[in-house]
């Protein structure tokens, strides 16, 4: 079975955009394509099953013959983690993940595999990636997004340590324009004399970390107070208006397309947001706005939103999602496999996989 597990060293680095980007361009070439994930840790309800929160779009953007549920065999909910912790379940679970890899690959030229949100991931169940991708003969590619120069560094060498051998290369995602010339200058040929091969280097696209209105809508419950009610609009930065109207003016101009998280009393801040480019206010605490920003929001087409936690917890929440490359959304994929095409090296990858 050839197989390619495709990992990331931390959260929300694009791991499920570069499986399904990958796995269409494969079809494209001609190949036969599988896909499993097998951990999930995001379960979610689909017709009365449990399946992995994106395991509907996945089926539908590789044109799978399965059910969603059948996409990943071990999804962990509360109530598992609870009875595998304490004894209650003992079975070793990699023979079923075995058997679901085994089904998934039959009559396909290649499996991809989802790996975990990050290589800490899974263990508690007994399925790190590492072991899993041994058990399975998979090569691993791994998503190394880039936060700075020394983590990029001390990521990928994290990566070859854990993975050894198996490794097949990394792809660093979301490289700043003032970044580049470190990662192609310094990082890419020292990752390649220590055995790291660096099969791509994608530039940070802000809009594919962004967040529709209609999904912050979804995440924080919201009440929209305007006649605005615009949802498709997009958010590429956060910003939280805690500071005076002056000091909150000067960062505002700085961001584009941003939502602005303050307080209902804070008028000020509200009408420093709005006279920036704002996406969306998001007034926390349940405290209604000055009808005068209902009013000016209103002509200016951005849309208010109210709900009901403090500050604090509305960060929370949304900080659980943002940056994330949501699924659900063509256009997204479309552009994710505009970069993969431009920027990664396929011929390494198809041939490591012997392909």
């Amino acid at each position: 079975m050839k197989s390619l597990y495709i990992t990331s060293v931390e959260r929300y680095s694009g791991k499920t955009a570069m499986c399904l980007a990958l796995g269409k361009r494969l079809l494209q070439d001609g190949f036969q394509v599988g896909y499993l994930k097998p951990l999930s840790l995001q379960p979610w309800r689909i017709g009365g099953e449990i399946a992995d929160e994106d395991a509907a779009f996945v089926k539908q953007a590789l044109g799978l013959a399965v059910a969603p549920a059948d996409l990943s065999p071990v999804v962990v909910t509360a109530k598992l983690l609870r009875e595998y912790v304490k004894g209650e379940i003992t079975d070793d679970l990699m023979p079923k993940v075995r058997a679901a890899a085994a089904k998934a690959a039959e009559g396909q030229d290649v499996l991809l595999l989802e790996g975990g949100g990050s290589l800490r991931e899974g263990y508690v169940m007994g399925l790190p990636t590492p072991q899993v991708a041994a058990e399975l003969g998979s090569k691993v590619l791994v998503l190394v997004k880039y936060r700075d120069n020394v983590r990029l560094m001390d990521d990928a060498l994290t990566a070859r340590f854990r993975l050894g051998d198996s490794l097949s290369g990394i792809i660093i995602n979301r490289v700043p324009v003032d970044a580049a010339e470190f990662v192609e200058e310094v990082a890419r040929p020292y990752f390649e004399a220590h055995q790291i091969p660096v099969l791509g280097v994608l530039p940070e696209v802000k809009a594919l970390a962004s967040l529709s209105v209609e999904e912050l809508l979804e995440v924080l419950d919201a009440h929209v107070l305007t006649e605005t009610k615009t949802t498709d609009a997009v958010i590429e930065n956060l910003t939280v208006g805690a500071m005076t109207a002056e000091a909150a003016l000067s960062r505002f101009r700085k961001q584009r397309n941003k939502a602005v998280i303050t307080g209902g009393d804070r008028t000020d801040i509200q009408l420093a947001a709005l006279e920036t480019s704002t996406t969306c206010l998001v007034l926390t605490g349940n405290l209604r706005p000055s009808p005068l920003i209902i009013k000016q929001a209103d002509q200016m087409g951005v849309p208010v939103l109210l709900v009901a936690g403090n500050t604090m917890e509305t960060i929370e929440s949304i900080d659980n999602v943002f940056g994330k490359t949501r699924l659900g959304q063509t256009a997204k994929l479309e552009q994710f496999q505009a970069l993969l095409n431009s920027h990664v090296d396929l011929k390494r990858i198809y041939a490591s996989l012997g392909l």
